[in-house]
């Protein structure tokens, strides 16, 4: 002992103060780094246009600086336990305990400053209209939506060229077209210009028929439906009703699904 008296009681309490803000911060940080983490699924939403939020891509580097918050948040608070037990003893023997600027605190600004600047990167490079996925991003809204039951591929045809070589092969299988609908030439007659976008509708009262006894309200998406259209770009896509998304929303027996299956070959075969 060096003969000096203990602190006062304010002195304390200004150290216990000081602990619970670095408590505070371990908190912030933790809570940052959650919404950190979750920010790429944002992102992710907002580029495919589609409400599902938590079926967005996971991971990505929003995710590894979200977590790496979350980690330091914990440190903080582990830190800062540790160094108010060594200020608390300190202050019993007479100690100010007065060691000059917080490292503890410049370190944090420090590393949250990178971070920072990290994500900054992250989204002007990236996720920037002039990024390196921007045209990615736009072919992700033409493809398969799970969600709505509609599977979305390219084709390597044009619209028109695609619609005669479906024909062919419905024809060749023997499966009947009830009619298509000329969408974008409807349009054009409204005096409004729209791609070409065309919808053929067809089946086979063979094969529908036990669908419809099965389950009457598949009347509704019934005949079956591809739809061929061109996107801004000039690409062209074909678009149908995934089987499984009907036999799922109609509750369809599982043998009855070969009935509607055909849907997905010809228009695989329509888009090669």
């Amino acid at each position: 002992m060096d003969g000096r008296p203990p602190n006062s009681r304010s002195d304390y309490l200004a150290a216990e103060r000081t602990f619970l803000a670095w408590i505070r911060t371990g908190l912030a940080l933790m809570g940052f780094g959650f919404v950190v983490a979750r920010f790429g699924l944002f992102l992710e939403t907002l580029q495919a246009g589609q409400p599902g939020l938590f079926q967005a891509r996971a991971f990505g580097p929003s995710f590894w600086f979200g977590t790496a918050l979350i980690i330091l948040g914990v440190v903080v608070n582990v830190v800062s336990a540790r160094n108010h037990y060594r200020l608390i003893r300190e202050l019993s023997h007479g100690d100010s305990g007065s060691r000059g600027p917080s490292r503890l605190g410049m370190a944090i600004a420090l590393i949250l400053a990178v971070v920072g600047m990290a994500m900054a990167a992250y989204v002007a490079l990236v996720h920037g209209p002039g990024g390196p996925h921007a045209g990615e991003r736009q072919e992700k809204s033409m493809t398969s939506q799970p969600d709505h039951g509609i599977v979305t591929i390219p084709s390597r045809n044009s619209v028109d060229q695609t619609v005669a070589k479906l024909n062919v092969i419905l024809g060749e299988k023997g499966i009947q077209v009830f009619t298509w609908i000329d969408h974008s030439g409807e349009a054009e007659k409204v005096g409004i210009h729209m791609p070409p976008t065309r919808l053929v509708i067809f089946g086979n009262p063979k094969a529908g028929t036990p669908l419809m006894l099965a389950s009457p309200s598949v009347a509704i998406d019934l005949p079956l439906k591809i739809l061929i259209a061109e996107d801004a770009e000039g690409k062209v896509w074909v678009s149908y009703n995934s089987p499984q998304y009907l036999a799922q929303r109609h509750q369809l027996p599982g043998d009855l699904l070969r009935n509607i299956a055909a849907v997905e070959t010809v228009a695989r075969l329509a888009a090669d």
